[in-house]
């Protein structure tokens, strides 16, 4: 048994615990560039830390998933203003965009060279300035987790319902290095969030624990983080969708969040995110929303493979526990995770991938690029053609 475990630096966790930002950040430097979503707002208990502990700071406005675009002007501004310190505060998408911006401060050479798939995957060799994450969504994980998700943009535009259906992809930039000095998980800051955030970033978040306690790299570090997430997961989402102000769900679902990214830092993935990635690149849906079309499905077609061709693989063993830890009955079966699954996406009004523009046309190139991704090979079992075709074609 051989497994390695790495994770930010130090972990903070709790409500009202942003207040300590200022003090830490005291610590770190003098001089702050801080990465905030499309406006300050969200970012002002942080701000006011700041000021109150003579920090300056620079912002930097990530309105969107982050493109290498983005990131280089967020690196030219950062040498502009000579910080000595990195702060993220927003969600994966802020945070993922922090650590590749504090990585390319003291790396040599353009950022295309670092990123995996369509550049060099160069390592980073230089200790990048301190960073400071801090998520205001409970989903992704980011904040404890070693790479950066980057988009590269294709000009080439497609129209869907809701917006243009991108053909460029997302790769990662991936170092020890670039794990966070501190991550500061203060779930009052989820708050906020409204239903449809709160349904997609809860689902990213369950999608991860489930991957990584299936997968073929788990290990018995990660299997009890998994665990202890899908269960409160399990009783928590519905709650936390439902009534916004419900603390003890925002907690729960704060924790979850964290336990995902800790657990696919150090586990691997699977076949929802092994389609999730190059799909994030075609179309423009939320990577929560992704991953929730294809959870259920994805089981379901690997408990049949399982059954099929490993019916000895402790996988199989592990979906029928994790349907006890999200129905809370002891006799649930895989089956009944699935159905459940399906149940909460209903409920939680996850929209269908046809409204971002995906067809029947694109299928052949989503299965291509998916059995390329590196999340697939952590999948329980190998899927073949038909079955990756299978899933598409359900979960369109």
């Amino acid at each position: 048994m051989k497994f390695e475990f790495a994770t930010a630096t130090r972990i903070i966790f709790g409500r009202g615990t942003i207040q300590q930002v200022g003090a830490l950040a005291t610590e770190m430097g003098s001089s702050s560039f801080v990465l905030v979503g499309k406006t300050n707002e969200r970012a002002e208990p942080l701000l006011e830390q700041l000021e109150k502990n003579a920090i300056k700071y620079t912002t930097f406005s990530v309105p969107s998933e982050p493109t290498t675009t983005i990131v280089k002007e967020a690196v030219r501004r950062a040498r502009q203003a000579d910080v000595d310190l990195v702060i993220g505060i927003g969600g994966g998408s802020v945070i993922d965009a922090g650590k590749a911006v504090a990585a390319m401060l003291t790396n040599k050479g353009r950022l295309e060279e670092y990123l995996e798939v369509v550049g060099d995957g160069k390592p980073i060799t230089q200790n990048p300035p301190p960073y400071i994450a801090i998520p205001t969504t409970a989903g992704t994980g980011a904040e404890v987790t070693r790479n950066a998700v980057i988009g590269v943009p294709d000009p080439c535009l497609r129209r869907g319902k809701h917006a243009p259906v991108k053909t460029g992809v997302k790769v990662s930039m991936r170092s020890p290095l670039m794990l966070p000095r501190v991550a500061l998980i203060d779930p009052a800051l989820t708050d906020s969030m409204p239903q449809d955030i709160t349904a997609s970033t809860g689902l990213d978040a369950l999608t991860q624990l489930i991957e990584a306690y299936v997968s073929n790299k788990s290990n018995p570090l990660t299997d009890g983080i998994c665990r202890e997430g899908i269960k409160r997961a399990g009783r928590s989402l519905r709650k936390a969708y439902k009534d916004g102000s419900d603390k003890t769900a925002r907690d729960n679902m704060a924790l979850a969040g964290l336990f995902s990214g800790l657990a696919l830092a150090n586990a691997k993935l699977g076949a929802v995110h092994g389609f999730a990635g190059p799909l994030g690149g075609m179309v423009t849906a939320p990577h929560g929303v992704i991953c929730a079309r294809f959870l259920p499905v994805v089981c379901r077609v690997n408990v049949k493979a399982l059954k099929t061709r490993q019916p000895d693989s402790p996988s199989l063993t592990r979906y029928g526990e994790i349907a006890q830890l999200l129905t809370g009955k002891s006799e649930a079966k895989a089956a009944d995770g699935v159905a459940w699954l399906q149940e909460l996406c209903a409920e939680l009004k996850v929209p269908s991938l046809t409204e971002f523009g995906l067809t029947e046309e694109d299928f052949p190139e989503v299965v291509a690029k998916a059995k390329k991704s590196s999340s697939m090979k952590g999948n329980p079992i190998e899927l073949t053609d038909d079955e990756l075709m299978e899933i598409l074609k359900e979960v369109k």
